[in-house]
């Protein structure tokens, strides 16, 4: 009799403890913005394609406040939200076009780009820097593609001066998330408000912007939580102003891993990989 005194009431318990730890599991309160999964899941041939999963299209900007013209990159879905984006800068002397490569790629992977033309052919860095922080700004308050864009999730990107400019903008902006400084050319050579994490691309056979005066330093200096130091084998200054099966990978990687914080993506850069004929060096804090 006691038994069946008691049963009705313990299996009512029951249930309503089952029901609270349903309504107070971690998933039904997490923050959705806390990860943006894009995409199906990667393999060591999807990261390094020249073309992702996602239709793209593309749009031109003629001039902004703080930024001459340029062009973004967009995938074309409209089912999956907002994307992560990352504004992208030439260097000394060069065209938006020694970008687009990486507008017409990175897009394709599940990103908004922002390729710009410099305002001068002869800026210096600091102006580079100012350029890819205003480009921001105008494409997630003004462009028209701004409701596509998470505006929490911001990245730079640059080649030589323009790479040095990307390690300038993330100092002077430390909410951006991640950046990625191409051949990077700095006489200054600590930024100590970087917080984004960094992944500094060089080439061993770089004679204008040299990895143990540049990139190496660069990389040394930097005290944000994650980073990479990639030296391309065989490389030189302008190695990766065109599409190479290797600077996509990690740098469809490493967006991945921390605009999105998807760490489906953080297989292909740790363990790291060992040096052959297209890596010379790769150092790490080996993220998860």
């Amino acid at each position: 009799m006691r038994l069946q005194k008691f049963s009705l009431p313990f299996s009512v318990a029951a249930a309503a403890l089952t029901a609270t730890a349903l309504f107070v599991s971690p998933q039904a309160t997490a923050d959705p913005t806390a990860f943006a999964v894009h995409g199906p899941d990667p393999t060591a041939q999807s990261v390094q394609a020249q073309r992702g999963p996602y239709a793209t299209s593309r749009t031109t900007v003629s001039s902004g406040t703080g930024f001459n013209r340029g062009t973004i990159y967009y995938p074309t879905t409209t089912s999956e939200g907002t994307f992560s984006a990352v504004a992208v800068i030439p260097g000394f002397t060069e065209s938006e076009s020694t970008m687009s490569w990486y507008g017409t790629t990175l897009s394709s992977h599940g990103f908004v780009v922002f390729t710009l033309e410099a305002e001068g052919g002869l800026d210096f860095p600091d102006a580079r820097a100012d350029q890819l922080l205003a480009a921001l700004d105008y494409l997630v308050n003004s462009s028209s593609v701004r409701d596509r864009v998470d505006r929490n999730r911001l990245g730079v990107m640059g080649h030589s001066m323009g790479g040095g400019g990307t390690l300038e903008a993330a100092n002077e902006r430390p909410s951006l998330r991640a950046a990625i400084p191409l051949a990077a050319w700095h006489n200054t050579k600590n930024f100590p408000q970087v917080q984004a994490a960094t992944l500094v691309i060089s080439a061993e056979g770089d004679s204008v912007a040299s990895p143990a005066s540049h990139s190496e330093p660069f990389y040394q200096g930097l005290r944000s939580a994650e980073k990479a130091y990639l030296e391309l084998n065989n490389g030189n200054h302008f190695t990766t102003n065109s599409y190479t099966p290797t600077v996509t990978k990690y740098a469809v990687s490493w967006l991945k891993r921390f605009l999105d914080d998807d760490t489906r993506y953080s297989q292909f850069l740790c363990p790291p990989p060992p040096p052959d004929s297209n890596i010379n060096e790769y150092r790490h804090t080996c993220p998860v």
